[in-house]
């Protein structure tokens, strides 16, 4: 087992740990281990809200979850002699939950997927179903089942969904600049436009003082993707994944967490992986210069890990940017296409039984895969979500006879 170098007691929150991690992007956290290029090494994790979800049968949790305290960062982690302009190459060796032996907290045997509330920054289909909902799952190996989706088994892509770089200043500065002109554009939105700098519940590392609280005040939400990595939850970046990260500042500070036992692509209930604390190993190297060699200016490239469940047999839901809710045609809108396909595979498998709300849990946990089919042919971009069909213990193709439809329960909601 490679040297744990950042190292994570499950049974107390981030907050408490003998050197905390950070749940804000900043240039200035202090590094919390250094490395060397060329060393292999372990990050203990805890999941991303910090322990807020429990092994249950209510979504209470799920609509209460203060989102001001996430995400949870294991770092950041100092890389000797990486100097802004280099590339960061990071290669995934190994991944998983916690070990059974420790508390009762997620990652610990099982995980959760959930359905953000719309008022708490809902999901890609939060206008169909705008409250909150949960799926607990259980790990058997590399597979899950849920009491909350009954008939479904599957093995998951484990993988982290959030992982990166340190900001320079002035790529900060930007960050906050360009998301608060955004929100301005229509500050009274529900779910809001952007999550700017918020001082409340900011995590900020070994830094104290009014370093500190110069953090706490400008350091950017690790919600969103930037050019930095974080949280792209990408289901393929797992083990045997090398990342190529953008290096901004001296030692590039690598901050990461958000694991997953599984995810569909685009995670669209927003908390729509299967949720879990547990353990990443990396192993590190450099490419001096390598921003400008490969043109790598911002956002890093990867290569994709070649362990992933192999599914042979899937059907395919297809979308196109028209909202048939108000019939109105949008121009090649890859987003408005890629929900229509979602909406169209949950009408789907509500014949057989689900409920709304579980098909919604089930396409953000289960590895589907989510793909821009044509983005050219004016005015309708088309998009496609695959379902593989073996995940379920019917057979959930069309035929002559119609769908049997069952009694499947419900999913976790809230009172």
């Amino acid at each position: 087992m490679p040297e744990v170098i950042f190292s994570v007691d499950q049974s107390k929150s981030m907050r408490d740990q003998a050197v905390p991690g950070h749940n804000r992007w900043h240039p200035d956290i202090p590094a919390a281990a250094m490395v060397r290029p060329g060393d292999e090494f372990r990050l203990e994790c805890r999941d991303w809200t910090d322990a807020q979800i429990g092994n249950n049968d209510s979504s209470n949790d799920v609509r209460d979850v203060d989102l001001s305290q996430t995400h949870m960062l294991s770092g950041p982690i100092g890389v000797e002699g990486a100097e802004p302009g280099d590339l960061l190459v990071v290669d995934i060796l190994d991944l998983g939950p916690v070990p059974q032996q420790v508390g009762k907290v997620s990652g610990q045997g099982w995980g959760y997927t959930g359905v953000f509330a719309k008022a708490n920054g809902g999901g890609f289909l939060t206008d169909y179903f705008p409250d909150a909902y949960k799926a607990i799952w259980d790990f058997h190996g590399g597979q899950a089942t849920s009491r909350h989706l009954p008939g479904v088994r599957f093995t998951g892509i484990s993988h982290p969904g959030l992982f990166g770089t340190a900001p320079s200043p002035e790529m900060l500065a930007s960050w906050n600049r360009r998301e608060q002109a955004l929100i301005d554009t229509d500050p009274g939105r529900v779910p809001a436009l952007g999550l700017p700098p918020l001082a409340d519940n900011a995590l900020v590392g070994t830094a104290t003082g009014e370093m500190a609280n110069r953090i706490a005040r400008e350091g950017a939400r690790t919600v969103p993707a930037r050019e930095n990595g974080g949280n792209h939850d990408i289901k393929n970046f797992t083990r045997g994944a090398r990342v190529f990260y953008p290096v901004y500042v001296k030692d590039a500070k690598l901050s990461g967490a958000d694991l997953h036992f599984s995810q569909g692509d685009g995670e669209i209930t927003f908390c729509g992986a299967i949720e879990m604390g547990g353990f990443i190993d990396f192993h590190v190297d450099l490419i001096k210069g390598g921003m400008e060699k490969y043109g790598v200016t911002t956002n890093p490239i990867f290569m994709p890990g070649n362990v992933e469940p192999r599914y042979s047999e899937f059907m395919s839901f297809i979308g196109v940017s028209v909202d048939h809710d108000t019939d109105t045609n949008y121009y090649l809108d890859a987003t408005v296409a890629y929900r229509r396909a979602c909406l169209n595979a949950v009408e789907y498998l509500k014949r057989w039984g689900y409920t709304g709300e579980q098909a919604y849990l089930l396409l953000g946990s289960a590895p589907i895969e989510g793909r821009i089919s044509g983005i050219v042919d004016i005015p309708n971009a088309c998009c496609s979500l695959y379902l593989p069909t073996e995940i379920f213990d019917f057979d959930v193709r069309p035929n002559m006879d119609g769908p049997v439809r069952k009694d499947r329960g419900q999913c976790a909601v809230s009172s």
